[in-house]
């Protein structure tokens, strides 16, 4: 009997590990052909950073506009371009940023932790309140507080984020002047560190994080809401209600547990759509992450810079998502004795 268990440990550790080795390769490929695209799709975009460049020189010169194209490496097909590339970032060289004439990984990692700050802070709120919301609407579906909670959750879903934001601005800035409008800090507050500085970054961060969070949090509410509804009505619910089991333990050990799965799907796809959705919400805060870095970049046609907000972006949707399909494991363990399931 010991020894079958033994064996039968080894297994599922076997199958576990194949499991993580095949989902590491998913994800290098994925963000090999996220680089792929991305460098084909910004080469055969209208503009020519050369151009651009030389006309902020002063100078027009075919031969000094050649030479300039030369020294960014935008000479030569595309696809020897892509190849010298790939050589490039393989050792973490995502070049100069053709505006700054900085190294990129420099210029990117200086924005990083803004993004961050603005988007996990988003994602914790819109998960948390949009899970609360959907919990209380289905314990009473068709209730008035179940309507409530739909007509805000769609309402928020219907409005586009900018305006959200703008309206935000005009409301809680302009004319009851309760929050800042813009930037991430008060530099003269900043300077002086402490309890004043801290409350000063969390009033910045308030506006922001709920123009990004109030609209993924509608469809968090509308998810949760209907896996709950779904998973009450199942045979398993009504066996442990009929134990006598307390309504704390069916909620919390076979209620919760089975609905949260969907949301923890959602949650992972939203990541891309939170660091997408941080473009528009930080160039109306001029919030200094990398999504108004990638718009200034954009502007200029810093394809380096570009590149590497779309890289940087990808590895944190691919980093999302395995970190989904971990909480998967742990809160429903038959995942890892289906193998890689």
């Amino acid at each position: 009997m010991a020894m079958a268990q033994i064996m039968s440990l080894k297994g599922r550790t076997g199958l576990a590990a194949s499991g993580a080795a095949l989902q590491l390769i998913k994800a290098f490929l994925t963000l090999l052909c996220v680089v792929v695209f991305s460098f084909v799709l910004l080469r055969l975009a209208p503009g020519d950073p050369a151009l651009i460049l030389a006309g902020d020189q002063g100078g027009s010169d075919p031969a000094f506009v050649e030479e300039l194209r030369r020294h960014l490496g935008l000479d030569g097909p595309v696809y020897l371009q892509l190849w010298r590339y790939l050589q490039h970032i393989a050792t973490l060289d995502f070049g100069l940023s053709y505006r700054d004439q900085r190294p990129v990984i420099d210029v990117v990692f200086e924005k990083v932790p803004a993004t961050l700050l603005l988007t996990v802070s988003g994602f914790i709120f819109s998960v948390v309140l949009g899970v609360t919301l959907g919990a209380l609407a289905s314990r009473r579906p068709g209730s008035a507080i179940d309507g409530l909670i739909t007509t805000i959750t769609v309402a928020f879903f219907a409005m586009p984020m900018f305006w959200v934001g703008l309206v935000f601005i005009i409301v809680f800035a302009v004319k009851l002047g309760w929050l800042p409008s813009y930037g991430i800090e008060t530099a003269s507050v900043a300077v002086k560190g402490g309890w004043a500085a801290f409350c000063d970054r969390l009033s910045h961060m308030v506006l922001p994080v709920l123009t990004l969070g109030l609209f993924h949090m509608s469809v968090h509410a509308r998810v949760a809401r209907t896996a709950l509804l779904q998973v009450s009505g199942m045979d398993f619910i009504r066996t442990a209600r009929a134990k006598g089991l307390s309504p704390w333990r069916i909620w919390r050990d076979h209620l919760l547990r089975n609905a949260l799965l969907p949301t923890i799907t959602l949650a992972a796809l939203q990541a891309g759509q939170l660091i997408g959705g941080s473009i528009l919400v930080e160039t109306v805060f001029a919030w200094p992450g990398i999504g108004r870095l990638a718009f200034d970049a954009l502007a200029s046609r810093d394809y380096n810079v570009l590149l590497a907000v779309f890289i940087v972006s990808s590895c944190g949707v691919i980093l999302a998502n395995l970190v989904a399909d971990t909480a998967y494991r742990i809160i429903d363990p038959r995942l890892d004795r289906e193998g890689t399931a």
